[in-house]
């Protein structure tokens, strides 16, 4: 990475930031003082439509801020590629390469979007690594995901914690205790997020874990997918690649990946797949 791309990155950052984050914070403040009684599922419907928006438009209006998306060109990949998405009947609809190399040698790949408008995204050191089979191989166990719903069950937890979160903060809001706890005399919405922020963190640890623990399940799903659609062999030998690229932990203790992996380790992927 080269520092213009850093300054940058750092600048485009705090300046979305700025934006958005203090743009959602805004309205829900606003929504708070006008009507505190129907706070938490007001506040709820706009964070999950932001969610849903963001979910669906990701990569067509954020990324571009970052990185240049290229459509991928004809050739054998993409022809490998849109077979192996019309034989699992998935609806792709856009190939697009992500310059990735820019900042990093680390590989990916990912698709995006709800509905009936599908978009997958090729790192290009993924490319440059992997043959079309590991590509697709890899590509197989994203839709995987998508086959099993994965995502949209994701996304529907997330919507279920948030108006939990909203809730449960909008009944701390008006408890008087906790702004003597801060010692503030008179409360208000300021000092209930502080306040909310500190009692939560604990909370989040735990939270964390499950979603976490969710997340390995799902990733074990999309593998064996990819294994039955396409083919385990291929899978392995992309997965060996990215481990390398990635620089990524061969044998983390269990209890550190318990707590922290969102993917289970290579090495139980492998065993898996075999």
């Amino acid at each position: 990475m080269t520092w213009k791309i850093f300054i940058l990155d750092l600048l485009k950052g705090l300046l979305l930031s700025a934006i958005l984050g203090g743009g959602i914070l805004s309205l829900i403040i606003f929504v708070y003082m006008k009507m505190p009684d129907h706070f938490w599922w007001i506040a709820w419907l706009i964070v999950s439509a932001l969610t849903i928006f963001f979910a669906m438009f990701y990569t067509s209006l954020i990324v571009p801020l970052f990185n240049k998306l290229t459509p991928l060109e004809e050739g054998d990949l993409k022809k490998e590629i849109s077979d192996y998405a019309q034989k699992v009947n998935f609806p792709l609809t856009e190939i697009f390469v992500i310059d990735g190399s820019k900042r990093s040698t680390k590989a990916n790949a990912y698709f995006s979007g709800l509905g009936p408008k599908k978009t997958i995204v090729l790192f290009d050191t993924l490319i440059k690594e992997q043959t079309k089979e590991e590509l697709t191989a890899v590509l197989a166990h994203e839709v995987g995901h998508f086959k099993e719903k994965h995502v949209l069950k994701s996304l529907a937890i997330s919507l279920i914690q948030i108006a939990i979160l909203f809730l449960v903060f909008g009944k701390v809001c008006s408890s008087p205790l906790l702004h003597q706890a801060l010692g503030v005399s008179e409360g208000s919405f300021h000092i209930a997020l502080i306040g909310f922020s500190l009692l939560y963190s604990p909370i989040s640890i735990f939270t964390g874990i499950a979603m976490n623990a969710l997340s390995r399940k799902n990733e074990f799903e999309a593998d064996t997918f990819a294994k039955k659609t396409y083919g385990g062999s291929d899978l392995i030998s992309a997965l060996k690649k990215l481990t390398i690229s990635n620089l990524s932990n061969l044998t983390p203790h269990p209890w550190y990946v318990f707590v922290h992996y969102s993917h289970p380790p290579v090495l139980e992927r492998i065993k898996m797949l075999k």
